[in-house]
């Protein structure tokens, strides 16, 4: 039989398990503060015209996330199979304060066209399963946090497009595959880019409520000057597991 754990814990033979649960009572999904670096010289307060909510009170990262992007999947048909409630939104800690590097990424639970396992160096593998309140998450969307947001609004709203153009169109775990050699990114970066932008200028067009995107208006130093705190999910980097029988 194939060995599987319903704890999200190591059995005794020191293997991670399968299958990691997360509910609101017995094991609440993790969430912890952004790390932030000092105030650059010269900060500037965020303007008092951009709401992102009470002043003083806890920025919920995450939460504001999840809430644009079900919104954007509304309003713009490209995105339009997208299931926020299948869907995680994370932060990973950036490691230094350079605007360089990871900025987001989309993490797939799923292999090519959905398949929960594959086979390779003649053994069957799976991706470590997620579930949240008993719901099966197929997608992980993580930003690397502060450095996300200390960049220019026009790139960060972009950035966000862009991660989620990867999710594929069938919603089923895999990523969404082009023809030919560049099958995630197609052949031209920069025509991806543009199309990226086009699809959120598209959104923006629409007149969505301003509180739910202003937040990417902001860096992090007045994100955390305005809230006092900015926190969100935190979550493992699911694991590519060997089935093994026992």
């Amino acid at each position: 039989m194939i060995s599987s754990s319903n704890r999200n814990v190591r059995d005794p033979l020191n293997r991670p398990p399968y299958v990691l649960r997360w509910d609101a009572v017995t094991a609440p999904v993790p969430r912890t503060v952004v790390r932030g670096g000092r105030r650059p010289a010269g900060f500037t307060p965020a303007p008092g015209w951009i709401d992102t909510g009470p002043v003083g009170e806890p920025f919920d990262f995450c939460a504001a996330m999840a809430t644009l992007v079900a919104d954007i999947a509304q309003r713009v048909p490209e995105f339009a199979h997208l299931d926020t409630s299948r869907m995680a939104f994370a932060f990973t800690q950036a490691r230094n304060t350079s605007l360089h590097g990871l900025q987001a990424r989309v993490t797939p639970l799923r292999f090519r066209d959905g398949q929960l396992r594959r086979h390779s160096r003649g053994m069957p593998w799976q991706v470590q399963r997620f579930l949240i309140d008993g719901r099966e998450i197929l997608y992980v969307v993580s930003f690397c946090l502060p450095r996300f947001f200390d960049r220019d609004f026009d790139d960060k709203f972009v950035t966000v497009f862009h991660e989620l153009y990867h999710i594929s169109e069938a919603f089923d775990g895999d990523l969404r595959r082009h023809e030919g050699r560049y099958s995630i990114h197609t052949h031209s970066q920069k025509q991806y880019d543009l199309s990226m932008a086009g699809l959120a200028r598209e959104y923006l067009m629409q007149n969505p409520r301003p509180m739910l995107y202003e937040f990417l208006r902001l860096n992090f130093a007045q994100l955390q000057h305005r809230h006092g705190r900015v926190f969100g999910v935190h979550l493992p980097r699911p694991q590519l597991l060997p089935l093994r029988k026992v």
